[in-house]
């Protein structure tokens, strides 16, 4: 007999997969000048969360799909807005590095997400310096360090865009749990967008019009109205689908899905952009950072579990299980055209208009959580 919640849960694994890796190559396509020719990241980002901020509108708004949450000045003053600049920054960033070097390349360059969030949440004090932790992290960087060095097509520019972005993401998914989790407020994928993406765009105004208006006087930039308008609805499409895997999975599957995902959009990306060559040694140097970085996902995953009561019941565990994992997919929290559910953390994809952030660390979540 088929079990039908199991086939609905791989669905949306595949959906997501599909919908993540087709938004990344899609920017990836949008943006290069050897193709659609439109380089101008940022625009491209605020069209996407000028979209995303729309419909969500519409739907908090208009039609009354979800209630907004109760938002104060100094909720949005104090947790809006500082995660609404990192995320834009990440954005910003993470896309304009599809201008300089290949789509494979930034993948392997993402194995640096947990060695991000591990420095930034020792900042912030929700994690604390651990000699395991450690040496994975350097596991991963040596791995990168490789996997660089064995980069035929290496750009320095694009390399520390993107290593930029990675930082700037990493803070923001800190700054999540520090600050939402700690004043409680649960926002779901609409009111998310609703509240973060126009915040985001007006951030992305400022660089905006001081680095690519100019450009866009002087310069003849094609706009395709159907071109953007399936980039942005991919890129809701896969915020969306983001949600319905965390609701239905634990954060080890999504992890396996993120690495799986990561291998195919590597393939991928060579076959659809000749241009994207993939070495020895870039294969070589991401597989140390991969292992690193499953060993990372296991401590965080043992410590969560560790923090469990031994003298609890198995139905007490079940419960708890159940609870954590409930209360991890109702905090939802975005990001956009380009970073990625990878091997670093749950979910973590820049190419949505907005991501959850509940799931993409475990790091400080039992500190949080006392």
């Amino acid at each position: 007999m088929i079990n039908k919640p199991l086939v609905l849960t791989y669905l949306y694994l595949l959906i997501y997969i599909i919908l993540s890796s087709g938004v990344i190559l899609y920017n990836k396509w949008v943006l290069s000048p050897k193709y659609f020719n439109f380089p101008l990241p940022i625009s491209l980002t605020m069209i996407h969360m000028g979209f995303s901020g729309l419909v969500a509108f519409f739907l908090v708004r208009v039609f009354k799909v979800v209630t907004p949450v109760k938002m104060t000045f100094e909720i949005y003053a104090t947790c809006v807005i500082p995660i609404s600049a990192f995320f834009a920054s990440s954005l910003w960033f993470g896309n304009t590095a599809y201008l300089h070097i290949s789509v494979a390349f930034i993948q392997m360059l993402k194995a640096l997400m947990p060695v991000a969030t591990f420095i930034m949440a020792i900042m912030c004090g929700t994690d604390k310096p651990r000699c395991d932790v450690f040496l994975n992290m350097v596991l991963v960087s040596v791995g990168v360090v490789v996997s660089s060095y064995g980069e035929i097509h290496f750009n320095i520019v694009g390399t520390v865009y993107q290593v930029t972005g990675i930082f700037a993401e990493a803070l923001r998914l800190v700054l999540t749990q520090v600050l939402l989790q700690k004043k409680g407020l649960t926002l779901n994928p609409i009111t998310s967008l609703y509240y973060i993406a126009p915040c985001s765009f007006v951030f992305l105004f400022v660089p905006w019009f001081l680095l690519e208006k100019p450009t866009m006087e002087v310069s003849q930039i094609q706009f395709n109205f159907w071109i953007f308008f399936t980039n942005a609805l991919c890129a809701l499409a896969l915020n969306f689908s983001i949600f319905l895997v965390i609701g239905r999975t634990g954060a080890v599957t999504i992890r396996v899905a993120g690495v799986l995902k990561d291998w195919i959009l590597i393939a991928l990306s060579t076959v659809i952009f000749p241009e994207s060559t993939i070495t020895g040694l870039n294969i070589i140097g991401y597989a140390i950072a991969l292992c690193g970085v499953v060993m990372y996902n296991y401590i965080k995953v043992k410590d969560v579990r560790a923090s469990q009561l031994p003298s609890d019941s198995l139905p007490e565990r079940i419960t708890k299980d159940w609870k954590f994992e409930k209360k991890s997919s109702d905090i939802f929290v975005p990001d956009s055209g380009d970073n990625d559910g990878r091997t670093g953390s749950a979910i973590d994809d820049e190419e949505a208009p907005l991501i959850p952030s509940a799931r993409l660390s475990y790091i400080g979540r039992t500190q949080l959580g006392k």
